[in-house]
């Protein structure tokens, strides 16, 4: 009996370690890959049109700080079209608060503006620095098309939304993708993609692919910054640190041009770059004195499609926008795995669906959700856990 007893307990025990096993088996399964399977909900927060009639959100940065106007995790949206739709033209920042749920305008830039070649047409290149100052791309049209495409500068406004000062100039054309920043306080560096060099307009044709014209002159520059106390940042230096890159006329988009810039902490830049289909990353992009050309591929064509804005998970992961589709996709840029890709935005009246939506993304401040623009509807959204 005693035997038997014993043979009974062991068997209970190897089934209960098998149960345990198979439980532990099962939840692994079940557990996320990553960040963006967590992510359930979407809310539309407010719409990104001011009275005026801007169109087109682009740009969204989440205020580090408050200042002047702007509260701590406000969020900063600019418009790159106006009230006609043409692209190139908006010249609106809109301040939404998240504790009101209410959107207001933050800056309104003339659209005109000598000391920016070609007027004014806010892009996705914009910061707020930890002292206030908010920076911001202008890639500028008269008819909406890159036909009358001006140069362009970087605008720098106050935290009331004054205009202080530009930077224009030959390494500065087309401001284009949403920037990478050092914030050191008494100093900062940029980064941003210069998408502008020698594009003609969307008529200027590919006779072997029926497209407009790519040229691989876009570049990524460097902007290092000291920020004396109470004025204006100064712009101290200029360094190609990438070039090469495609670009292209387009008369839905304006153009095309590398748009994500993404700073990892051991100083690698990564770089999408939407016509290639592509995120490269440059390294050293902190220190270095000469260009790296395109740098190295991390990941290509897949799960991606014509790759936009980026931002980092909590993890380390990148959550890249996609322009052709509503898709929004997690990589991870030490193994170059594209882990999920999420419908943001599914409209249906585009093909595919939400083609031509998406544009820029920030994280929430505590990292449990991220904060996107929807250009159908001229919108911003949330999607949280």
């Amino acid at each position: 009996m005693g035997d038997q007893h014993m043979i009974r307990e062991l068997r209970s025990a190897a089934l209960a370690f098998l149960a345990c096993l198979a439980a532990a088996g099962a939840a692994q399964a079940d557990a996320p890959k990553g960040y963006l399977e967590t992510i359930h909900r979407h809310v539309t927060l407010a719409s990104t049109s001011p009275d005026n009639g801007d169109l087109n959100p682009y740009a969204i940065v989440v205020a580090p700080v408050s200042a002047g106007k702007i509260l701590k995790d406000d969020v900063l949206v600019d418009n790159f079209n106006n009230i006609s739709n043409l692209q190139g033209t908006g010249t609106t920042i809109v301040d939404y608060n998240p504790t009101t749920k209410q959107a207001t305008l933050f800056a309104q830039v003339p659209q005109k503006l000598a000391q920016c070649p070609g007027g004014v047409g806010l892009t996705t290149a914009m910061t707020m620095l930890k002292s206030g100052w908010v920076i911001v791309g202008s890639t500028p049209s008269t008819d909406g098309t890159t036909k009358t495409k001006g140069n362009g500068c970087v605008l720098v406004l106050d935290p009331n939304g004054k205009l202080v000062t530009t930077w224009s100039g030959p390494t500065i054309n087309g401001p284009w993708g949403n920037m990478a920043v050092i914030d050191r306080g008494a100093t900062a560096t940029l980064f941003i993609s210069m998408a502008g060099f020698g594009i003609p307009g969307p008529d200027v044709v590919d006779p072997k692919t029926g497209y407009p014209i790519t040229i691989r002159k876009a570049t990524v520059l460097r902007l290092e910054l000291s920020i004396p106390e109470g004025r204006p940042p100064v712009l101290l230096s200029q360094t190609v640190v990438a070039d090469g890159f495609a670009q292209r006329a387009d008369r839905d988009n304006f153009m095309f041009g590398p748009t994500g810039l993404a700073l990892d902490k051991d100083d690698t830049l990564y770089v999408t770059d939407g016509l290639d289909n592509v995120i490269t990353a440059i390294p050293d992009a902190v220190n270095r004195t000469a260009s790296a050309g395109t740098g190295r591929i991390v990941t290509q064509g897949q799960l991606l499609a014509w790759p936009l804005a980026m931002a980092w998970t909590p993890g380390g992961h990148l959550l890249v926008c996609n322009g052709k589709n509503g898709q929004l996709v997690e990589v991870d840029p030490a193994t170059g795995k594209q882990i999920y890709a999420q419908w943001i935005d599914n409209d249906q009246a585009q093909s595919p669906p939400g083609n031509g939506d998406l544009f820029g993304i920030a994280m929430t401040p505590d990292g449990s959700g991220f904060y996107y623009v929807e250009d159908d509807v001229n919108a911003l959204v949330k999607g949280s856990r």
